[in-house]
């Protein structure tokens, strides 16, 4: 069986030909240099669109030395915080005539680094990586790789020159705050992954609230996690073997937490009678569990989306362009409840 017959694509030299003059008059008409005459340069446009030309996106990189596409470094796409975050990446490219190439890069530095290797292999114009497990050590690839990369909530303890993230400090003490005003004493806080700097920053910050009341989070009551739902149960876990235990709960993010939920039910306890819980993010997920989550909210799209303004600013030779921070606020949800001032359970 014959396979299907393709037709050969419109060429500028085809263009040339019905309309009468050379090549390179076609290529400035279509690239709508004011070297052409407008009638002349209105009449190749309207022949190139009466024979259905395409611009080739390889031809017009060779000119302009760009391919109009942006590398997304990400630790995986099925996480629903990332996958909002990719969603403002990629719509304010295409609005820009950008496409994006995604990378997974399963959280792991060494991976994360061939991943923007390999993006560049490609001759994307800029890469975006999200939660970088690499951060700072990018200073000495830029040089190598020779192309803007911005970071988004870098996990990299240290400074990173082009970077957009949720600061992460305020978003721990909102966390504090919240559940002093509720009359909690008694705090306990499930991490994120290992090293991650974000995790340190929101303990650290609802540390500092409840120290201002003479109060704090003992490191026996800091639950190991891992960022993802089994991290949260886990947690819970731990917890629930402490001497005194804690009456609320703030989790390094809303996975952690909806795992965190999970365990207090199989444990026969409730949410918020028996603990009060908190997370992080706003994900899409924390409205409909039940009972309902309180979270620390991240704007995830508005994340994406100043990544892609930051990097489109770079590759316009804006380089004073620099660290953006965006502010978190509190969503209150049904998964916290007031406590007596001193209550703990032993």
């Amino acid at each position: 069986m014959a396979g299907p017959a393709f037709s050969n694509p419109i060429s500028i030299k085809d263009i040339a030909k019905a309309a009468g003059v050379s090549h390179s008059t076609v290529s400035r008409a279509l690239a709508n240099s004011p070297l052409v005459a407008s009638e002349t340069k209105q009449r190749i446009q309207r022949i190139a669109r009466e024979m259905g030309y395409t611009p080739s996106a390889i031809a017009r990189g060779l000119v302009t030395k760009r391919t109009a596409t942006v590398g997304l470094v990400v630790t995986t796409i099925a996480d629903p915080f990332i996958a909002e975050v990719a969603q403002g990446i990629e719509e304010t490219a295409l609005d820009n005539g950008y496409n994006v190439i995604l990378c997974n890069s399963s959280a792991e530095p060494e991976r994360e680094v061939a991943c923007a290797r390999a993006l560049r292999e490609k001759r994307v114009d800029a890469i975006i990586v999200t939660s970088s497990r690499v951060g700072s050590l990018y200073v000495p690839l830029l040089e190598e790789l020779g192309v803007p990369i911005v970071l988004i909530n870098n996990q990299h303890e240290g400074d990173y020159v082009y970077s957009v993230r949720t600061d992460n400090l305020t978003g721990g003490r909102l966390a504090g705050e919240y559940l002093l005003s509720l009359g909690h004493r008694y705090v306990a806080y499930i991490a994120g992954p290992p090293g991650a700097h974000s995790s340190k920053e929101r303990l650290e910050g609802c540390r500092a609230a409840l120290r201002e009341h003479g109060l704090d989070i003992p490191d026996d009551w800091v639950a190991p996690g891992d960022g993802r739902t089994g991290g949260g149960q886990a947690g819970v876990d731990f917890l629930l073997r402490r001497s005194p235990q804690p009456t609320a709960i703030f989790c390094y993010n809303d996975m952690t937490a909806i795992g965190a939920l999970q365990a207090i039910k199989r444990a026969g306890l409730r949410v918020p009678d028996d603990f009060s819980l908190v997370g992080y993010d706003d994900i899409a997920f924390a409205a409909f569990v039940d009972p309902p989550l309180t979270t620390i909210a991240q704007d995830k799209y508005t994340l994406g989306q100043r990544a892609m303004d930051l990097a489109l600013e770079l590759l316009n030779g804006q380089e004073e362009a620099g660290d953006i921070v965006l502010t978190p606020y509190l969503v209150e949800r049904a998964s916290c409840a007031p406590t007596s001032p001193g209550v703990s359970r032993g």
